[in-house]
């Protein structure tokens, strides 16, 4: 299969930048490292692309410096994806902990999509839930499962190339995490995909570029925070529950 893999780790962190290499290594995989954008000292008022009302509006908050560094990675290896010649990408963050020999299953999936869902966007292998979903084919005890509500984290991403051009095409302005962001894109354009059970958990480390585990939980949220995410929450449900009922119920 003509798969690029990147790895994205933040300049310095080393035990996980060799914690990463040993397992990849191990399973035969190669890797370009992605050295991580740190944005925990950004001055978010001199971000142009950072849009923080609409982040208020939508996510009841305002966003952190370090969720904007890992957005702007996952751009970056985009862009790096398709500046090469490979046809998918895989892409990993260092605090991945990859399951025993995980690229046939990746593979299969993969194959599968391009034969049957050849517009599919993104495949989430890493997803630690499943929700309103639709199991589409099986291999070896490995689901593959069309994510109408797409999964959240951005521990381990397969890109198609049309999907990688989709997430550079659409980005104007931030006004969510990157994981938020590709649930409420994913589930408006129904081109998501998942993997169940999981191919990729995580060390449970908290993110070294993007600083919410331990400040999201208060920090910044506006009076109606709590109305606001549900709000967020069953608007996209409802659209995955449309997309789900639409097109797989006779």
């Amino acid at each position: 299969m003509n798969l690029i893999t990147f790895l994205i780790n933040l300049d310095g962190s080393d035990d996980r930048l060799n914690s990463a290499r040993m397992q990849l290594e191990q399973q035969g995989i190669a890797f370009t490292r992605v050295s991580a954008f740190d944005g925990r000292n950004l001055n978010l008022a001199e971000v142009s692309d950072y849009d923080e009302a609409h982040a208020i509006s939508y996510m009841g908050r305002k966003l952190k410096g370090g969720e904007l560094g890992c957005y702007y990675s996952h751009l970056d290896c985009a862009r790096r994806f398709l500046a090469s010649d490979a046809a998918h990408a895989m892409v990993l963050e260092d605090d991945m902990r990859l399951t025993e020999d995980i690229m046939p299953t990746v593979e299969h999936h993969v194959n599968w999509l391009q034969g049957n869902a050849p517009d599919w966007h993104l495949l989430h292998i890493a997803a630690n839930k499943r929700k309103i979903y639709t199991t589409i084919n099986q291999w070896q005890g490995s689901e593959l499962m069309h994510a109408h509500y797409f999964p959240m984290t951005t521990t381990a991403l397969v890109w198609s190339r049309a999907g990688a051009q989709a997430f550079i095409d659409a980005h104007s302005k931030i006004f969510a995490p990157v994981d938020n962001y590709f649930r409420w894109w994913l589930t408006r354009s129904d081109k998501g995909y998942s993997v169940w059970p999981t191919l990729v958990t995580t060390t449970g480390a908290d993110s070294d570029i993007d600083t919410r585990q331990a400040q999201r939980k208060v920090a910044g949220r506006v009076k109606f925070y709590g109305l606001i995410k549900q709000h967020r929450l069953w608007s996209d449900k409802i659209i995955a529950l449309y997309h789900k009922y639409s097109r797989y119920t006779e």
